[in-house]
C-alpha cells in the first residue's frame, strides 16, 4: 500500500516553535480518532521554513486530509 505524507508549512521566525506545536496536534488527533499511525514529524528546510507532517496509508487519506486541511502532500518513501 502506497504511504502519503501530509504537510504543513509554517514560515517565519517562529516556524519551528509552531510547526513543533502543531505536531502535538497531529498526535492528540490521532489519539482521539484511534488512528493506526505511527509517523509524525517536523522537519526543518532553512531558518524561515520548518514543517510538520504525518504519514498515512492513502486509503485513510481522503477524510483526515479533510478534516485536518494540510497545505501539501507528496508520496512517502521511507528509502533513503
Amino acid at each position: 500500500m502506497r504511504k502519503l505524507k501530509l504537510i504543513w508549512d509554517f514560515r517565519g521566525p517562529d516556524a519551528s516553535k509552531i510547526a513543533e506545536h502543531h505536531e502535538i496536534h497531529l498526535k492528540e488527533y490521532i489519539q482521539l480518532e484511534k488512528l493506526n499511525i505511527t509517523i509524525t514529524g517536523v522537519e526543518t528546510l532553512s531558518e524561515l521554513h520548518t514543517l510538520a507532517f504525518l504519514i498515512v496509508n492513502e486509503d485513510q487519506m481522503k477524510p483526515i486530509r479533510d478534516a485536518l486541511k494540510p497545505h501539501r502532500g507528496e508520496v512517502y518513501s521511507d528509502k533513503k
